[in-house]
């Protein structure tokens, strides 16, 4: 169970009338990714969260290894995993992957890359709604501590899309399910495993995911009306654990406009999750490194807004097609009876077509994009910079 280490009463003082050039509402891998890009831009960069940064992990928390690296990571690595495993009823292959995945300590990931985010200021705060666009280009965010004007919003707060109207609401929206539990490990194996079977989740995958002193084990549902608590505690036992420590989240399927009226969107706000993996953290590094490159431009001035709006928005809508490609390919998956799945499984087995599989799904949000724009150093800029017509 999480233990909050946020401030409470008398200690949340007021943040009514704060004012930012960038404000960032959550402290998730999205909004830090956004946050990094800005360092040393000379912005004042206000991230909120309701939660200390690093306090409250919602995933199984395992990323492609060169991601960690290019990010300058590393540190927060617990276990390499150079190879997958997919089990059908049927039978089981494994592949040697081109690259590794690696799972990681969740708080010490997050400390890390807010220790790159420089000056950027952070308040714990529940971002509640949208206020008023006012007459001088800034935007409000009405949040539990008061209202807080910026004339750059990003929302990175997750699946519910919380600066917009109307938000996602389950199960009707295009929503996964996940449950996992963190029962102690010996640190063995070398594989992030996967389980395809109807008899575990009608529509989806459990999995295994070995990180030195804990075991992550779980279960998601492409179908958000499938409960999958009882599933999660199954595979745990069959793998003779138990299952303890519980960890579950929404995620979503879809990839949604990454921009509405004058806000930024990234991450799982945007649908910034993989279809069919259900992976969602190295896609919101990448869409939130692309979000503070645009916003960068602005606090620079080399762009203004609407252009950075319309910017990260093209960009986003690059991605449709591979984003379609995994939807679809969530949908037929489940759908192929057992043993055709488990013999196609096998003839992707051969290793180039491995190589060339999972390189095509490392290559939709490459980690070389993280070190093509690496952060420069602060720049002299005029002191009469304007930001989409607010003067600074």
């Amino acid at each position: 169970m999480t233990v909050r280490a946020t401030s409470r009463g008398a200690q949340r003082t007021s943040l009514e009338g704060t004012r930012a050039e960038v404000l960032i509402c959550g402290a998730s891998f999205a909004g830090l990714a956004v946050a990094r890009e800005l360092a040393s831009s000379g912005a004042s960069v206000l991230v909120l969260d309701r939660y200390e940064i690093g306090e409250r992990q919602t995933s199984a928390c395992a990323c492609p290894t060169p991601w960690l690296e290019a990010l300058g990571l590393g540190a927060s690595i617990k276990q390499e995993l150079p190879y997958m495993s997919f089990t059908t009823p049927r039978g089981s292959v494994r592949y040697r992957l081109p690259w590794s995945w690696s799972s990681f300590d969740y708080r010490q990931l997050c400390e890390l890359l807010w220790a790159q985010c420089g000056e950027a200021r952070f308040e714990t705060a529940k971002v509640e709604s949208l206020g008023q666009r006012r007459a001088d280009g800034t935007v409000d965010v009405i949040t539990d501590r008061g209202t807080i004007s910026a004339p750059l919003v990003v929302d990175a707060l997750g699946w519910r899309r919380v600066l917009c109207s109307p938000h996602y609401q389950p199960p009707e929206a295009p929503l996964s399910r996940g449950l996992e539990v963190h029962p102690e490990h010996d640190g063995s194996g070398d594989a992030l495993e996967i389980w395809i079977e109807r008899s575990i989740v009608r529509r989806g995958y459990g999995w295994r995911v070995p990180a030195a002193d804990e075991a992550r084990i779980g279960v998601g549902s492409y179908d958000p009306n499938q409960h999958v608590k009882e599933p999660t505690v199954a595979l745990s036992e069959r793998l003779g654990r138990d299952p303890i420590n519980y960890q579950g989240n929404w995620f979503p399927h879809r990839l949604r406009a990454a921009t509405e009226g004058d806000i930024f969107f990234a991450g799982d706000s945007a649908g910034h999750c993989f279809p069919l993996s259900g992976e969602g953290i190295r896609t919101a590094f990448y869409f939130g490194i692309a979000c503070g490159r645009e916003l960068r431009a602005v606090i620079e001035g080399r762009s203004d807004r609407a252009a950075a709006l319309a910017a990260y928005e093209s960009f986003n809508s690059g991605h449709k097609r591979p984003f379609a490609i995994a939807l679809a390919l969530q949908r037929l998956i489940p759908a192929l009876p057992p043993r055709v799945l488990t013999a196609l499984l096998a003839i992707i087995g051969n290793q180039r077509i491995v190589d060339r599989a999972f390189g095509w799904y490392l290559d939709q949000a490459a980690p070389e994009f993280a070190e093509l724009g690496s952060p420069p150093e602060a720049s002299k800029l005029s002191d009469t910079r304007v930001l989409a017509g607010v003067p600074r």
